[in-house]
């Protein structure tokens, strides 16, 4: 089963809290999300009526979908308890503080979950940095081999 990850997430956010969600999907994006079909472009969460829903992440259509198939765009809820999204409420309030999502997989109930963070905006200064240390992390790992 493929793991769809948000690297664009990491490098644009720092990542305070992370949290496991459950999704209401339809047959056919789950058969998409099985062949690993999704972009995060743009994608976000957002809390409405005690409710997370997530915004804009592309499941490509099911190739072998009939007229049945999804709209690839839709907003689809996420499932997490109550005090937790209550707990990412009052974080949100806080300035800069957005929920975006990191990952998507398969757990072993073969069930399709999200991970969404609870994430700060980097300046630029501090992405810099970032790149750096990945590239000092690359030229530790060419000079062990």
């Amino acid at each position: 089963m493929p793991e769809l990850k948000n690297r664009q997430a990491v490098y644009e956010y720092f990542i305070d809290s992370r949290y496991e969600a459950g999704m209401i999907l339809l047959g056919t994006e789950v058969k998409s999300l099985r062949e690993g079909k999704a972009s995060f472009n743009d994608s976000y969460c957002i809390i409405h009526k005690g409710e997370v829903w997530l915004k804009s992440l592309h499941i490509t259509e099911y190739s072998h979908g009939t007229s049945n198939n999804h709209e690839p765009l839709r907003d689809r809820k996420l499932l997490l308890q109550k005090r937790e999204i209550k707990k990412i409420e009052a974080k949100l309030k806080e300035k800069g503080y957005t929920l975006v999502p990191l990952r998507i997989f398969f757990n072993e109930k073969n069930l399709a979950k999200i991970e969404i963070g609870l994430a700060k905006g980097k300046k630029m200064h501090d992405k810099r940095e970032s790149i750096r240390k990945k590239d000092v992390e690359r030229e530790m790992k060419r000079y062990l081999k």
